[in-house]
């Protein structure tokens, strides 16, 4: 009989990896990482929220995202700088976008103040931002940085200098009267903001859309009348004790 042949051994061939599917073990694309980096800061947005910073922990920030401690720290220093991304993400999405901006150029001031104040309230009614405001006031003073990174992040102060740098325009062209344009500004922003958040956080009823309309309109003819220049009569110290009395 022929000797027996030997069959040669065959290997099945080998599939490559399917688009968009990382193989086990190796590095996460571009998409995976910022899904992953949300994921642990709508965890960390929640829990601070929710317990404060103080009671928050990175233990209970990783078992909220579901990942160790290990993928937390090679992303986070520490809680101080998950607390900063936070704020980040949260300003980043209470700032309106760039067309939202009334130009100030061909506009009046009331038109473009009207239309700051609106955007104002509207961005620090937002649940989100409102519960920012309860954290860094019930957190203040255990943690005083957590305020100054606020203000650090916070688009308060670009609205401010917005408003100011409208206010030396008004100025020079003669139809107002500004003496510190940034202290009026900063002014303005507390009146608008002041008693509408005040309500919205439980110290009375909150604002409807129809009171916060009125509102805006009501703080921003008393902040111009306060500004628009006068006559020197008028300026007089007898036309001041006339006032007071």
């Amino acid at each position: 009989m022929p000797p027996a042949t030997k069959r040669k051994a065959t290997r099945a061939p080998v599939k490559a990896p399917h688009a968009g599917i990382r193989p086990r073990g190796g590095r996460p694309s571009r998409e995976e990482a910022a899904r992953l980096r949300g994921r642990i800061l709508d965890a960390a947005a929640e829990l601070f929220f929710a317990h404060g910073y103080g009671a928050t922990s990175i233990d209970a920030v990783s078992a909220r995202a579901r990942i160790s401690k290990r993928t937390f720290y090679h992303r986070f220093e520490d809680k101080a700088a998950l607390f900063g991304a936070v704020l980040h993400r949260v300003i980043d999405g209470l700032r309106p976008p760039p067309v939202a901006m009334p130009p100030l150029a061909g506009a009046s001031v009331r038109d473009i103040l009207l239309r700051l104040a609106g955007i104002i309230l509207h961005a620090a009614l937002t649940p989100q931002a409102l519960a920012l405001h309860r954290l860094i006031v019930g957190e203040s003073t255990r943690f005083p940085k957590l305020a100054a990174a606020v203000a650090a992040e916070g688009a308060t102060g670009e609205a401010i200098a917005l408003i100011a740098d409208l206010l030396v325009r008004e100025t020079r062209a003669g139809t107002l009267s500004v003496a510190d344009p940034r202290f009026a500004a900063e002014q303005f922003m507390q009146m608008v903001l002041s008693i509408p958040q005040r309500r919205a956080l439980g110290l009375g009823p909150p604002m409807t859309p129809v009171e916060r309309d009125r509102w805006a309109r009501d703080t921003v003819d008393l902040f111009l009348d306060g500004c628009r220049v006068r006559s020197a009569a008028a300026r007089s110290p007898e036309a001041a004790a006339k006032r007071r009395r």
